[in-house]
C-alpha cells in the first residue's frame, strides 16, 4: 500500500512538471531577437566620371609691341567667362587616388587685340583652350583633396598685329604649354561629385605678322583659372 501511494505521487508529480513545461513553452520570449546588419558599401572614388564647369579666367601675361627707340613696349591684361566641360577616370587604393583628366575650355581671358608702333587696337578676346592632366589626392571618405598638372594647348590671345597696308593681320595658330594647380572634390551623392579647382596655364609666348615678318610682336600666353564643376561618375 505504501510503495502504490509512493508510485501514485511520483506519477503525479512527473505530470505536473511535463504541464509546466509545456506552459512555459508557449509563453513569449524574454529575450530580444538577434541583431540583423546590413553592410552600408564604402563609397569609393575609382570610376569613370564626365561633368561641366564654369568660372573666370584672367591674363597673367603681358601683350607688348616692338617700337624701334624703345624696343618691346605697352601691356594688356584681360579676363572673363570660362566654361566647358571634362572627363577623367580615378583609381582609389587606402585613401589615395589617382587618376588622368581631359578638358576644353571656352576662355576669354586673352588679349586679341593689335599694335602698330605705340598705338594699341583692341579687339576679340574670344578663345579656347584644353588640358590632358594627372591628377593625384587624398581621400577623407567623400571629400577628395588634389593637385593636378600636365599638358595644355589653346589660342587664347595675343594673335593680332597690324599692318598699315595690309590692316589687321590674323596669326590663328594653337600654342602648347604647361598646366598645374589644385583642387577640392565633394560626392554629393553616390554618382554626383561637385568641385572647386584652380589652374595656371602657360602657353608660351607667340611673335605675330607685323608687315611681311614675324617678330615684331610679342605676346605672353598665360592666365590663371578659378572654376567650379559637377561630375557624374559611373558605377
Amino acid at each position: 500500500m505504501r510503495t502504490s501511494l509512493l508510485g501514485l505521487f511520483a506519477g503525479t508529480a512527473a505530470l505536473a512538471l511535463a504541464a509546466a513545461t509545456a506552459q512555459a513553452a508557449d509563453l513569449p520570449s524574454r529575450y530580444s531577437p538577434a541583431p540583423v546588419y546590413s553592410a552600408v558599401p564604402a563609397f569609393t572614388w575609382t570610376g569613370f566620371y564626365a561633368g561641366a564647369n564654369i568660372g573666370y579666367g584672367w591674363s597673367t601675361g603681358t601683350s607688348r609691341y616692338y617700337d624701334p627707340a624703345f624696343g618691346y613696349v605697352g601691356s594688356g591684361k584681360s579676363g572673363g567667362f570660362v566654361g566647358g566641360g571634362q572627363i577623367g577616370y580615378n583609381y582609389q587604393f587606402g585613401m589615395f587616388v589617382i587618376g588622368a583628366e581631359t578638358d576644353i575650355q571656352y576662355a576669354a581671358v586673352g588679349n586679341k587685340g593689335a599694335s602698330y608702333g605705340r598705338i594699341y587696337y583692341p579687339g576679340s578676346s574670344d578663345g579656347f583652350f584644353g588640358t590632358i592632366r594627372a591628377r593625384a589626392g587624398v581621400a577623407f571618405d567623400r571629400a577628395l583633396i588634389y593637385g593636378t598638372g600636365g599638358f595644355a594647348y589653346g589660342d587664347v590671345g595675343g594673335n593680332n598685329a597690324y599692318d598699315p597696308l595690309l590692316g589687321y593681320r590674323r596669326d590663328d595658330n594653337t600654342n602648347g604649354g604647361w598646366t598645374v594647380g589644385a583642387g577640392v572634390e565633394y560626392a554629393v551623392t553616390g554618382n554626383i561629385t561637385a568641385k572647386v579647382e584652380g589652374l595656371y596655364v602657360n602657353l608660351d609666348t607667340r611673335s605675330n605678322y607685323a608687315g611681311s615678318s614675324y617678330g615684331t610682336v610679342r605676346r605672353d600666353t598665360e592666365f590663371g583659372v578659378v572654376r567650379a564643376g559637377v561630375n557624374y561618375k559611373f558605377n
